[in-house]
């Protein structure tokens, strides 16, 4: 008689991908999860800004509500994670007490670093947020106001200007599964 064999479902994998705003967390993370998608993979694109609409948007833009929902974010994927699922995540949360609890407590986190220098991000500013800043309408603003916790150990960096597009950022995110090994469980 042969032993039983335990189910072991796939291990999904979080792709915290962060970035100031305006730094192309969005495109980059919605052609990464169209990529993972057509590899035949469950993927569940999670973006701050609609994570917020979710959330039915009672939390405000301070340090302390951010980190909450940072910390928010991070369990839910590790849930989501543990289930099999892919998330892509596209999200500020520029905090080193959540990027150590991802990393403590998702065995297949991969951080993403989509750097941009503010001036740059205040140049662009696709969102009028910069401007809005500047013109003292708004505050609270990481990068301006708020410093940012650049990540300590990311697992990849992009320099997400000048000469690297969305689509060659996702090529260079999809390429850390040759790195740590595609389906770790």
């Amino acid at each position: 008689m042969q032993a039983k064999q335990e189910y072991s479902p796939r291990q999904g994998t979080l792709w915290w991908i962060t970035g100031l705003s305006g730094a192309g967390k969005t495109t980059v993370a919605r052609i990464l999860r169209d990529r993972l998608s057509s590899s035949g993979r469950q993927v569940f694109l999670m973006d701050g800004d609609t994570m917020r609409h979710i959330l039915g948007h009672v939390h405000g833009y301070s340090q302390d509500d951010r980190l909450y929902l940072a910390s928010v974010y991070g369990r839910l994927a590790h849930e989501m994670v543990n289930q099999g699922l892919d998330v892509v995540c596209a999200t500020i949360s520029m905090f080193h007490g959540i990027q150590k609890w991802n990393r403590d407590n998702i065995r297949n986190y991969r951080e993403i670093y989509l750097k941009v220098p503010v001036k740059e991000l205040i140049k662009r500013d696709n969102n009028g947020l910069y401007s809005r800043s500047r013109a003292g309408i708004e505050s609270g603003i990481i990068g301006i106001d708020i410093v940012p916790h650049e990540p300590v150990n990311p697992d990849l960096v992009v320099d997400c200007y000048g000469q690297v597009s969305p689509e060659e950022a996702a090529r260079r995110i999809m390429s850390l599964e040759d790195i740590h090994g595609a389906n770790q469980s």
